[in-house]
């Protein structure tokens, strides 16, 4: 992040006084987060939280943590802007759901191949099931429904813990 809006030498004021259309002192809480050269930056977060806002912020925190502040602001006042209703928490909200989705489907794959396994295995084994034999043959589910129909995972939601799996397979 610039440590200032102004250049050296001429006083060129940082996008908040400039869009406030005032002198920009060399005190300006804004000038540093706020350059002149990205203006659209504190015109997006004025629209949302206003300036006198955006100034009681930035003064009630320490300089330190003002940059992130900033950024914070800005992030959703461009949320804001994008999706008026829910802001950040629409995107949120979306990323969410798309990780119950994925951990749906892990979960469902991961089912699948502790199947694979055990029928492998099982396959194997001088007591288990033989490829041939009808009870080998396909998944539970497959079994209840037919041998004509093909089933995408045979588990609906299962947590494989990878430790119970290593000694699962091996305890035939």
């Amino acid at each position: 992040m610039k440590e200032s809006g102004r250049k050296a030498g001429a006083p060129s004021p940082c996008a908040a006084c400039k869009l406030l259309r005032r002198r920009c002192a060399q005190d300006c809480v804004f000038a540093p987060y706020f350059p002149a050269d990205e203006p659209q930056k504190f015109a997006n977060v004025h629209k949302v939280f206003g300036a006198s806002n955006v100034n009681k912020m930035l003064q009630e925190l320490p300089v330190h943590q003002r940059g992130d502040a900033v950024s914070s602001m800005v992030y959703e006042a461009n949320a804001r802007l994008r999706d008026p209703v829910y802001g950040c928490v629409g995107a949120i909200s979306s990323l969410q759901q798309q990780i119950d989705a994925l951990q749906t489907q892990l979960a469902l794959a991961q089912a699948e191949v502790v199947h694979l396994r055990l029928r492998q295995t099982a396959s194997f084994s001088p007591h288990g099931f033989h490829p041939g034999s009808p009870s080998g043959s396909g998944s539970p589910s497959s079994r209840l429904m037919g041998s004509h129909v093909k089933p995408i995972f045979d588990m609906d939601h299962m947590v494989v813990d990878q430790a119970s799996l290593g000694e699962s397979m091996w305890s035939c």
